[in-house]
């Protein structure tokens, strides 16, 4: 489940309607995997894009206009009969995001984004260079070459991994789809031999990565690049979340939010990692209280795994 928050995906539309525009017709499956998501996901976020208007009925002209033929798409783009008003808060969150998106691997420092980021920087009299820190996470510059060039030439990598979630170690063989960036951290989408199945690598927690000679053939279409997905069996924990807690739905997956008042909280949310878990509620401390944990399935219960975690770190030294 994503936790792509608004203004990332506003953010994230600008930069694919905005680099669309200025390529002449590409294909729908490049700009999917320029921008690392599915086609069904870009084809929501342009059918958005479409029914940008103005709400005044001093702006009667829709500003973009998108059209699609023979696997390609269009976008053109319009000009207002006079500017749009904008606060000076409302740019510098434009500048703050368009910046973040010229950081990512692979962004044009001289394309449509970069211009208009001038642009709007010399009208708030700021540069970005200075007022703008923009941070996409701590990986290594080298193991994010690594995966890249492993990516690129369809060759597998043998990853020591340590998980978070279970905290453990382990060493597996993945075939690496893309390397992205989400909510601050990098990632690498993978095939993951281990498992069978597709795995997100945080790039951070690898502690080493071999090039293996192997070649594997990379699937025509691929899942949306996201940091966590959960799934439909993964157990569920309901905790009652204090005022000063409030943060924990917009920083993690949940399936359901009830307010009870005085500011408090009721989520019900994926937890399928003990260990994850345990470090989640250590952190809240007094400002949450567990209602409810599911059972793990085909695993060990899960609030005995994750009780005995918790006792484990209160536990003297031996």
């Amino acid at each position: 489940m994503s936790r792509i928050s608004t203004a990332d995906k506003l953010a994230r539309l600008i930069s694919i309607v905005s680099w669309i525009a200025d390529h002449d017709a590409p294909l729908i499956a490049d700009v999917c995997a320029r921008f690392g998501i599915g086609e069904e996901e870009l084809l929501h976020q342009l059918g958005i894009a479409a029914m940008v208007g103005a709400e005044s009925t001093e702006y009667t002209d829709m500003p973009i206009e998108v059209s699609y033929e023979g696997g390609r798409v269009q976008v053109f783009l319009f000009a207002f009969q006079r500017p749009l008003p904008l606060t000076p808060e409302q740019g510098l969150a434009l500048v703050a995001a368009g910046t973040g998106l010229q950081e990512v691997e692979g962004a044009d420092p001289q394309g449509p984004l970069a211009r208009a980021l001038a642009k709007l920087s010399a009208v708030l009299g700021i540069d970005p260079a200075e007022s703008v820190d923009i941070d996409l996470g701590r990986a290594d510059a080298a193991m994010l070459d690594l995966l890249r060039a492993a990516v690129a030439d369809h060759r597998s990598v043998e990853l020591d991994y340590w998980s978070a979630g279970r905290d453990d170690r382990t060493h597996r063989k993945v075939d690496p789809w893309r390397v992205f960036s989400d909510g601050g951290a990098w990632y690498v989408q993978a095939h993951c031999h281990l498992v069978d199945g597709e795995r997100i690598f945080r790039v951070d927690r690898v502690r080493s990565a071999h090039l293996l000679d192997a070649r594997f053939d990379r699937p025509a279409r691929l899942p949306d690049a996201v940091a966590y997905r959960a799934g439909a069996d993964d157990p569920r924990v309901v905790l009652d979340l204090e005022a000063e807690a409030s943060w924990v739905p917009s920083a993690y997956p949940v399936d359901d939010v009830v307010e009870l008042g005085d500011d408090r909280l009721r989520v019900t949310m994926p937890a399928g990692a003990p260990a994850w878990l345990a470090r989640l509620l250590l952190r809240l401390g007094p400002a949450v209280e567990v209602v409810e944990i599911g059972p793990q399935s085909g695993g060990p219960d899960l609030a005995r795994t994750t009780a005995m975690q918790i006792l484990d770190r209160y536990a003297d030294p031996v």
